[in-house]
This record gives structure tokens, sequence and C-alpha cells, in this order.
């Protein structure tokens, strides 16, 4: 970020960086200093407390950023909208980038991403970051849930002027505030679950350019510390991801079923000396197995995470059942509070929309 100077100070900054933060005592600190470390921008971030109850407040207030207080939650309003519409209020710049605590960025990425934006002529850029997993289940899961998004909703699609398909991640989300006024920002989309899809699909409804690609190069996050959370993250956002997860669940957790099958009869034949029956269930067990890896490897995952990715199908097929009972009974939870969930937010959401 470039610091104003005694003649600059009456100059609006060109970003405005917003930061929603709900009990992130833990990563906020890491997220201020790299975004505090970027150059060539005239930037000001504003860090929005959503009613924490840890040291959250007390971590952004040692930063040379602006922290305020998220607005009184209205019903029917959804936490992180209000604290990014709070924020947008105090917004002056003609950008404003939408990113969460739990991100870290890389140097120099923000004066990349504006220079991207403009090459594109893209009123809204969103980069997907580079996922930081750990543990067996996150290197299990995450895998298999990016590479579905991958496939499901193809950034040159996102980004194609002609096709309806749009998606965002919130996680970093650059947008230009009169593209964002044009698509009446978080006010108009207050009561959704996946506020920067919807976002992007009202953007480029008006006609807007949106940009949406993989951005390790830019931003890495690690989005949950805990299976809980995981579980919990998911499965408020897989109902409105997915047109049909049940669906998609009896699919991948077939897939599993094939590959767990055919390993073990090709192991039992082998044993008994049964060779063709080997060979067979080898051969349909190996060509299962590289479309999983070909469509794995989209998500841009280390090795490791694609062969554990394997055990994550079961876990993905049992999440996505889990989101689609959470939506249809109403209540969605997410970070200490209870969201209605009307069916028709999920069937418009899943299928006029791309990932988050």
């Amino acid at each position: 970020m470039v610091p104003p100077s005694s003649d600059q100070e009456t100059v609006d900054p060109l970003v405005s960086v917003v930061v929603p933060a709900r009990n992130e005592a833990a990563l906020l600190a890491a997220c201020l200093e790299s975004l505090l470390q970027q150059e060539g921008v005239n930037s000001e971030i504003i860090v929005v407390d959503d009613a924490s109850s840890d040291g959250t407040r007390g971590i952004a207030e040692a930063f040379p950023v602006r922290v305020v207080s998220a607005r009184p939650l209205a019903p029917g309003s959804t936490g992180k909208c209000n604290a990014l519409a709070t924020g947008v209020s105090l917004a002056r710049g003609r950008w404003l980038l939408f990113t969460d605590a739990d991100t870290f960025h890389r140097p120099g990425s923000l004066a990349r991403a504006l220079r991207e934006a403009e090459e594109h002529q893209a009123a809204l850029l969103s980069y997907s970051p580079e996922q930081e997993v750990r543990g067996f289940w996150q290197k299990a899961v995450m895998p298999v849930v990016f590479a579905e998004l991958a496939v499901t909703y193809p950034p040159s699609k996102v980004s194609d002027p002609i096709s309806p398909e749009a998606a965002a991640n919130g996680q970093y989300l650059l947008v230009r505030r009169d593209a964002y006024d044009a698509a009446g920002g978080h006010a108009a989309i207050r009561g959704s679950l996946l506020e920067d899809v919807e976002l992007a699909r009202r953007i480029k409804g008006a006609g807007y350019v949106l940009r949406f690609r993989m951005g390790g190069d830019a931003v890495r996050t690690r989005m949950y510390h805990t299976f809980s959370q995981m579980r919990e993250g998911w499965t408020k956002n897989f109902a409105l991801l997915f047109p049909s997860p049940g669906r998609l669940a009896a699919k991948r957790g077939g897939e599993f079923a094939a590959l767990a099958a055919g390993t073990a009869i090709a192991a039992a034949a082998t044993f008994r000396g049964q060779w063709p029956v080997a060979l067979t269930s080898a051969l349909c067990t190996a060509g299962i197995y590289l479309q999983f890896r070909r469509r794995i490897r989209r998500a841009h995952f280390s090795r490791d995470a694609e062969l554990a990715a394997l055990f994550g199908l079961p876990v993905f097929a049992y999440l996505l059942l889990a989101s689609a009972r959470a939506h249809a009974r109403g209540e969605v939870t997410w970070k200490g509070r209870t969201y209605s969930s009307p069916p028709a937010q999920v069937s418009r959401m899943a299928s006029g929309a791309g990932p988050a």
C-alpha cells in the first residue's frame, strides 16, 4: 500500500480494500501485514468487525487501517453481506477489493490485479486462491471440491461475455465501483448465503465483463483448520453451487465404490491365479482412476493431495447430501449464526451461478 504524503491526504484512494472479520484473531494479522506491504497502488484498508467475541478488533486496531463495527444485523440479512455493505458505505476508492481475513496477499499482487482487470476490460476480477491444506481430511476433500467446481463452472466460460455463466470467489474479488453500484451492491443481495457468486451474476447480467481464474500467483488461503469447520462451510455452500447435489453425490460415491471394488476384485483374482479376471478388473479400475486424476489435477493441488483425494470422494458425497438436507430444512449454520435458506434461493443460485 502506498501511504499518502501530506499533499495526497485529500486524494481519494484508487482501491478500497474491505476485510470483513468475525472472530478472526488467529488469522487477521498476517492478512493485514500482506495488504499493507502492497506497493504501487494508492489504497485504503477498512476492517469491519462483525460482532467478534475474540481479540479480532484489538488486532485490527494495532495496524494503520480503519476499523469499524458492522451495522446491527437486520432480519433477513446475512452477516457477511451486512459487514461488506458497512465497509463499502465508507469506501472512497474507484475500485473495491473484497478479501477475507484468512488470506495472504503476495507482494505486488494488487497492482498486477488492477493491470489485469484493465487489460481485459473486466469490471470484476476474481481469483480462486492457492488453497493451503493441512491434515489428511483437508488434503482428501479440498481437491475433490475444487476439481468439481472447475469442471462444473469452467473459468473460460465465466470470463466469456457471451456465456451466461457467472462465478466469483469472495476471498479475492476486485470490482469497479460503478459496476458494483449498478448491480445494487450487497444491499441488493443482503440475504444471500453465497454473496460473491450472486454479486458476480448481477454484475454480468448488467452487461459488465467478468474475469475469473486460478490465482495462486496472487493470493493464498487456509480456509479451514478443523474438519468441523470444513463440514460447516461446505454444508452452507454445496446446495447453492451444484444444481443436483443428490445426483452428484451418487455419481462420486459410485466412482469411489467402483475404484474400491475394482481394486479388491483384481487383488483377489491375482491371489487365486485368475489372470483374465485380474487383468480385466485392473484395466477397468485404471481407466476410472485416470479419469479421476485428470479431473483432480484441474484443481492445482500437490501430488500427495491427489492421492488422498481418492478417500475424499465419499466424504464429498456425504457433504453434498448434508448440504441438501440443511437447505431443505431451511436452516443453515455459519460462524455461530443460523440463517434461513428458502428453496427458491437454492434453485436460483444453483442454476444460474458458479463457484465461490
